[in-house]
């Protein structure tokens, strides 16, 4: 069978649909905390000292607890963003025997990280606020239930 322009329907383009997230997932909403905290985290890290990118991973992942933990698909492109963007610079080193580029923030890289603690601020003020809408609707569900 063909279609309109004489092509066999086999060689048209099918289309491809994405899945629908599930909002309901923790696991969801985890990774996608993570995505938008990387290159904060890395950010603060970096603020405190120079490091290298395997350091700089293993400091978000101390710093966050475990929250963030970025991996090298993570940390390379940021760095490397971070780098074109004049917010560090990076400088070949030998650390344990092995050379290694060291990234060090720059006074821009320093301004971005103030910019992004503002930002976070004002985020994590609404995300108080809303957690207190959730307490008061879960309360106002309890009090509904009078048994």
């Amino acid at each position: 069978m063909h279609n309109v322009f004489g092509m066999p329907r086999s060689a048209l383009p099918v289309a491809v649909t994405k899945p629908v997230p599930d909002f309901l997932s923790r696991a969801y909403w985890n990774g996608t905390i993570k995505m938008s905290l990387s290159k904060f985290f890395i950010l603060r890290v970096l603020h405190q000292k120079p490091m290298h990118g395997y350091d700089v991973a293993r400091a978000v992942e101390r710093t966050t607890n475990g929250c963030c933990s970025p991996t090298e698909g993570t940390i390379y492109p940021v760095l490397r963003e971070f780098e074109e963007g004049g917010y560090l610079t990076s400088e070949a080193q030998v650390v344990s025997g092995r050379e290694r580029k060291v990234y060090t923030l720059t006074h821009k890289g320093r301004e971005a990280f103030k910019v992004a603690v503002e930002a976070w601020m004002d985020v994590t003020r609404c995300l108080l606020d809303s957690e207190k809408l959730v307490k008061l609707a879960n309360s106002d569900e309890a009090s509904d239930c009078c048994c």
